[in-house]
């Protein structure tokens, strides 16, 4: 066992040193990309059985400051000015949902739980209000054809609940907006309902379930979903360059560690992967930065061989099953303006690097 994680640990902290391709231009969009990425920003790659690149930017100007300062004021926490390295935590938002969706499929994979099963078979209260009909698979795909509220009111509010029992009789009173299956429509609601089953299933908490199935074989030590009394699957988990790599290099892997330790079957992977987005499927709401792109469970199905799961605040995790390889950028801003064509930008270079 020691000797397996001696291997995982060289092949994710000094494969940067044998690396051979060239990353100069990776380099410059870096640099030119930060001061709109929040002044901040980190970046790792994996290709080949290694990480073959790892770098980071910092640079915070004085309005960047004075933001973070305000944002600390509001949220009642000290400024984080601290320069992010491939270790540095931070929150994630919506590269939750890729790991949620996982989480999910674990339960898949044993048997305990189907991708057809309606809702209303685990949460009476989901039937009661008239939605025991959606399917575990429309809630990983953002297809329940719940009408929920903006990304960041829902997440307010279920920031608020006291109890995954709360959340569920929240979401209870939220109306349809059409057939399920039939409406995609971006939000949290599907990836907290699915959580609130897990919870169901098991008797566990969403939080521990996670670190029991997911964290803990893939040794993502810093990886957790605010250890709170409602875990908030779509959103709330907070990670790290080199942890969510781990997780990303599983994805690439078909289900299988760097260490060798299957997660999760090649099945489950290539379910997660397959676009829902027929063409019977009405779009109600999308990021605008997502336009045109497919959606599977818990992430994005994108041009050229990538698949995606982009948080609110600027993390970008990315696996080419073209190329084979895997990165991970973390930020942390809010402005989205041009992030879908810097994330393809960058898609291009990451993969003329690594040819």
């Amino acid at each position: 066992m020691k000797k397996a994680l001696l291997v995982s640990a060289l092949i994710f902290f000094t494969g940067t040193l044998s690396a051979q391709n060239d990353f100069s231009k990776v380099d410059e969009w870096l640099k030119a990309n930060t001061p709109d990425m929040g002044g901040r920003a980190v970046l790792v790659v994996y290709s080949k059985g290694k990480v073959v690149y790892t770098a980071a930017q910092n640079n915070l100007s004085r309005r960047q400051k004075m933001i973070n300062r305000f944002v600390a004021r509001r949220t009642g926490k000290e400024a984080d000015m601290a320069d992010l390295n491939a270790d540095s935590r931070q929150p994630i938002a919506s590269c939750s949902k890729w790991l949620s969706a996982a989480l999910v499929m674990t339960f898949v994979d044993e048997g305990k739980l189907q991708l057809t099963d309606t809702i209303g078979k685990y949460l009476p209260a989901l039937s009661k209000a008239g939605k025991g009909g959606i399917t575990v698979w429309q809630c990983l795909s953002h297809t329940t054809a719940i009408k929920a509220p903006a990304l960041k009111e829902s997440l307010a509010e279920l920031k608020d609940n006291n109890s995954m029992d709360d959340a569920i009789a929240d979401i209870a009173t939220m109306p349809m907006e059409g057939a399920p299956g039939k409406v995609f429509h971006y939000s949290n609601v599907g990836l907290q309902i699915a959580g609130a089953i897990l919870e169901k299933i098991s008797g566990k908490t969403f939080e521990t379930l996670f670190n029991e199935r997911i964290a803990t074989p893939l040794h993502m030590t810093n990886t957790h979903f605010g250890h709170k009394p409602v875990a908030l699957p779509a959103g709330g988990a907070v990670s790290t360059a080199n942890d969510y790599l781990k997780f990303l290099v599983m994805i690439l892997n078909k289900g299988i560690a760097a260490d060798g330790k299957r997660v999760l079957s090649e099945q489950s992977i290539k379910q997660m992967q397959v676009n829902r987005l027929t063409a019977d499927v009405k779009i109600a709401y999308t990021p605008k930065e997502a336009g045109g792109i497919g959606y599977g469970f818990g992430e994005w199905v994108m041009d050229g061989g990538n698949i995606s799961s982009p948080g609110l605040f600027g993390s970008y995790p990315v696996v080419n099953n073209n190329g084979q390889y895997a990165a991970m950028l973390v930020a942390y801003y809010f402005n989205n303006d041009g992030r879908g064509e810097r994330y393809k930008e960058l898609n291009k270079l990451l993969a003329d690097a690594l040819k």
